[in-house]
């Protein structure tokens, strides 16, 4: 059964980006389809979407890096470079697992589809 997942690490750190506000939305939908905070390891708790929920499509991940990175007292420009970092990607295969991570740090992000 496929199924979508994410963690976070925070690179300025070297830990996990717990708490960390995420959205997830299917592209042409207004709200949010999950809304989801980082746990401590930085991971959903299971899987963001899965079931009859995880279709093909196109889908947002929006990642609240500013909000997180201000709580840890990390001093912004206003406005800061990385606000929320949007990361747009499609979903060809819903029998497949699709995990997308997010390394972060105030000035710089890289994501990649992990396993």
């Amino acid at each position: 059964m496929g199924r979508l997942t994410t963690h976070v690490l925070d690179t300025a750190s070297g830990k996990p980006a717990a708490g960390l506000k995420i959205e997830l939305y299917r592209l042409g939908e207004p709200t949010p389809l999950k809304t989801i905070h980082a746990n401590a390891d930085g991971r959903a708790d299971g899987p963001i979407l899965e079931g009859a929920g995880f279709a093909a499509g196109q889908y947002e991940l929006r990642f609240h890096a500013g909000a997180y990175l201000r709580g840890l007292g990390t001093k912004l420009p206003e406005p800061a470079f990385l606000d929320v970092i949007p990361i747009r990607f499609g979903i060809a295969d819903a029998a497949a697992h699709y995990h997308v991570p997010l390394l972060l740090s105030p000035y710089g992000y890289s994501t990649y589809r992990g396993s």
